[in-house]
């Protein structure tokens, strides 16, 4: 008897894990698993509106958790590198939002199939239209800008001191440029119409005292010399700004001042090709500084640059040249998760029954692959 209680004693404390084991595997079914995703804010890939995301990768990746039967607790990051940090220490399951596979994250990580083929692309301040700029508009910023100002300024002063010079040697003779007897004003206004136009190497009359004849001629030379040397000016900045503004593709980066994202693959790509690279932390800082010209260009990844020249930046900005540097886009896991293999499968079944096609042709157009 006594053997007979303690070989069920036995049975029974074998039959207990298994039991909370099943219990627990119920109770699993029953309430859907909760995942914690990284991400970050960058449109149109993630998009915060009054304290909800929306965006094409939270759109996927909500189709995908539907598919799986998976709730989201979302983990925000400043950046790609903070984002791929989160889900290295294990602080969040899974990241997605618009990262880029390279052989160096794979090192580290795992990533998903491609969720997006994409690549870098330049965007430059535009002319609303998206064509080529307007000389227009290029003349007047050149005649309105600050080293115009400035010859401006110098000519007004080469205009009214030798002006009054002249009226002064002028102003008695009676047959002088200022009429005889005329008082200041409206005298000077003679001489001040001579001093341009002398100034211009158009004077069309000459003092009549001989101390003004010699004056005139000496001015005469100066004036010759100011237009020569400000046509000089006003050509080689011209010059200048249409060399330093004519940027159609990465080739013509090299040497310009051009604003990315801090820690980003165009980082490192404008890095190689040692241009002057200006990270910021956020792309519309980067938009900001293109508009308010502290930067020539920005590079940074095609769909992004895309949807900015077509929304809040139409009229101010516009990409130029092809895509270049074609890089796709996964989702990024830790290193030998069991959820890239079944993310993965909801991906594929997502893109067969079409809401893959649909979620694309919502934020990025139809004409998009």
């Amino acid at each position: 008897m006594l053997r007979f209680l303690l070989a069920l004693t036995a049975v029974l404390m074998l039959a207990l894990p298994m039991t909370a084991q099943v219990s627990a595997q119920v109770v699993s079914a029953q309430e859907p698993q909760k995942l914690k995703v990284a991400t970050r804010v960058l449109e149109p890939f993630v998009v915060e509106k009054k304290g909800e995301l929306t965006g094409f990768s939270i759109d996927l990746w909500r189709a995908i958790a539907d598919r799986l039967k998976i709730e989201t607790e979302f983990v925000f990051a400043k950046d790609v590198p903070s984002l791929l940090e989160l889900v290295k220490s294990q602080q969040a399951d899974l990241g997605i939002a618009a990262i880029s596979v390279t052989a160096e994250r794979d090192k580290v990580l795992d990533f998903s199939q491609p969720m997006m083929d994409s690549g870098l692309q330049i965007l430059v301040r535009g002319d609303g239209g998206g064509g080529p700029p307007n000389p227009l508009g290029g003349l007047l910023r050149s005649v309105f800008s600050k080293a115009a100002l400035v010859w401006l300024g110098i000519a007004a002063l080469l205009i009214i001191i030798p002006a009054h010079i002249v009226w002064w040697l002028e102003r008695k003779h009676p047959d002088g440029i200022v009429p005889a007897g005329e008082p200041y004003y409206p005298g000077i206004l003679h001489a001040l119409w001579w001093a341009a136009g002398t100034l211009a190497t158009q004077g069309e009359s000459m003092p009549r005292s001989w101390v003004g004849r010699i004056f005139a001629i000496l001015w005469m030379f100066v004036g010759v010399i100011f237009v020569a040397y400000y046509t000089a000016q006003l050509t080689a900045t011209l010059t200048v700004e249409q060399i330093q503004g004519a940027i159609n593709g990465p080739e013509d980066l090299p040497g310009k001042k051009v604003g990315t994202i801090k820690g980003s693959t165009s980082a490192t790509y404008l890095e190689e090709l040692r241009s002057q690279m200006k990270p910021y932390e956020k792309i519309t800082d980067a938009y900001g500084a293109l508009l308010n010209r502290e930067v020539d260009a920005v590079v940074f990844d095609s769909p992004v640059l895309l949807y900015y020249a077509n929304t809040d930046g139409k009229g101010r900005a516009q990409v130029v040249g092809s895509v270049f540097r074609k890089q796709d886009y996964g989702i990024v896991f830790q290193r030998g998760s069991e959820w890239r293999k079944r993310v993965d499968g909801a991906l594929l079944a997502i893109r067969e029954d079409g809401t893959y096609q649909a979620l694309h042709d919502k934020w990025f157009g139809v004409e998009g692959k």
